[in-house]
């Protein structure tokens, strides 16, 4: 079984930063892809972007050139961080990590999401 926690959520201005962290743990013996997703009140949860193995990323034209994604492979964490953050970007961040428990065991684990709120 693998656990995720996300953590960082937090109420910010309009225009100001934050940073979301994300730790897998349990059984995992390889991780192919982490990513962060977000869900808005009364929207369908989508995805803000993620980094693969091979660390390459990729991220919704929504938070193209604002959000950044890094992990630090060696302790299975995963950032996002977050700058010139916007109302619109108000919305619960999970994470999802997907990977291998063993050499035929595959997992897919979302945690259990961590909130940000843009106000002023």
């Amino acid at each position: 079984q693998v656990h995720v926690v996300e953590s960082g959520g937090d109420l910010v201005q309009p225009g100001g930063s934050l940073r979301l962290s994300c730790t897998a743990s349990g059984a995992i013996f390889s991780i192919n892809a982490m990513g962060w997703y977000r869900q808005a009140p009364g929207k369908q949860r989508e995805l803000v972007g993620f980094i693969t193995r091979g660390d390459s990323t990729n991220y919704a034209d929504s938070v193209k050139g604002r959000f950044n994604i890094s992990a630090a492979k060696n302790k299975n964490v995963l950032y996002l961080q977050m700058n010139s953050l916007k109302p619109e970007d108000t919305a619960a961040y999970y994470c999802n990590v997907q990977g291998h428990s063993n050499d035929v065991t595959t997992f897919d684990s979302w945690g259990q999401g961590t909130w940000v709120t843009v106000s002023s």
